[in-house]
This record gives C-alpha cells, structure tokens and sequence, in this order.
C-alpha cells in the first residue's frame, strides 16, 4: 500500500513526527502500523511527553450532601454541614472529575493535603467514570 505525500504534509515545525492530524488520518496496514509512523513502543514516549505539561483539575472529594434549598439558605458562620462518609474512610481523588486515588486528609504548616494511600485500578476508573456510563446507556 503506498501513500499519497500530498494528503499527509509535513509539519511546519520541520519536525519529522507527524502531526496529530496526518497521525489520526494515516492508513493502517495489515500489521496495525500506519506507514509513515514508527513502531509503537518507541511512540510511545513521545506521545507521552506531548502531554506531560498539560494542567489538569486535582480535587479532593470530602464528602456530598443533598440538602433543601431551605436548609443552604438557613447556613451562615458557625454552621456546621455533617456527611454521611465515616471520618476514617479515605477520601476520594479525582483528576479532572476521574476518580483516580484515595487518600487521607493531612496538615501542612497552614494548609491542607492529602496523602495518597491507594492509586484507582484502571477497572475501577472506568466503573466510577463517565465513559462506562456513555456506553452502557
């Protein structure tokens, strides 16, 4: 199978990596390769590289309460909001609303941190994400 260098142009760049765009449109052959990519293995660092300064959402999960708007609008200072989750389960870390870890609430100096006892399986990510949701509805 050849390839038609007019559809698949060069990056501007002057890089030889092929662009995300001539990447994800590049035939395939037989052998799962598309034939302007290197193998896969040694891909595979670069692709990971492309992203490692991507910033993302951490957040730490305490807890949730479904509570009446009556019971949000009666809060001022020195109220107090008690969850169901028990205070020595782990707390549940999310990166950009993916649950990916568990942890324990810690002090440091003046703020607040979170120890990480527990990374998520790859299984349990896709039990708690959206995506299994999307695809199972």
């Amino acid at each position: 199978m050849t390839v038609d260098k007019s559809k698949h142009p060069k990056p501007a760049s002057g890089s030889d990596s092929p662009t995300k765009e001539a990447a994800a449109t590049s035939p395939v052959t037989a052998s799962g390769e598309g034939s302007n990519r290197t193998p896969r293995n040694s891909q595979s660092t670069t692709d990971l590289s492309r992203v490692l300064d991507v910033t993302v959402e951490l957040t730490v999960q305490l807890g949730c309460r479904k509570m009446r708007v009556a019971e949000v609008l009666a809060l001022g200072p020195g109220s107090t909001v008690e969850f169901s989750k028990p205070a020595d389960e782990a707390l549940d870390v999310f990166v950009n609303d993916q649950l990916v870890a568990r942890g324990e609430a810690i002090v440091l100096g003046e703020r607040y941190g979170v120890r990480i006892t527990e990374v998520v399986s790859a299984n349990e990510r896709l039990r708690h994400g959206s995506a299994t949701q999307e695809v199972s509805a």
